[in-house]
């Protein structure tokens, strides 16, 4: 399933910066960013309950917020994309 990321932590201090960061390399453990703070990422149901589990171990949830938009299997018809940074076929072939 796709599984669309959002994030917005307080950078005011050293430590939400480090959050930040935090929060960012966990992400792209599980997915590709397409923006700042939003992240797609392909997963099962384990590897999406255990992303949720490390994120909210990182985040201040009175300092900061995490959304996830849950958009299942049949994402394809779901997501349009529009303007620079050409979208990518998440589950496409991936040539180095």
């Amino acid at each position: 399933m796709l599984v669309l990321v959002t994030y917005d932590v307080n950078t005011e201090t050293e430590g939400g910066k480090k959050r930040l960061r935090n929060v960012a390399k966990c992400c792209v453990k599980y997915g590709q960013r397409v923006q700042n703070s939003v992240f797609e990422c392909v997963l099962d149901e384990a590897q999406y309950k255990l992303m949720q589990h490390q994120l909210l171990e990182i985040i201040d949830t009175n300092k900061d917020s995490l959304r996830f938009y849950n958009l299942g299997n049949k994402y394809q018809e779901k997501a349009e994309h529009f303007g620079a940074k050409p979208g990518y076929q998440a589950e496409g072939v991936l040539i180095m």
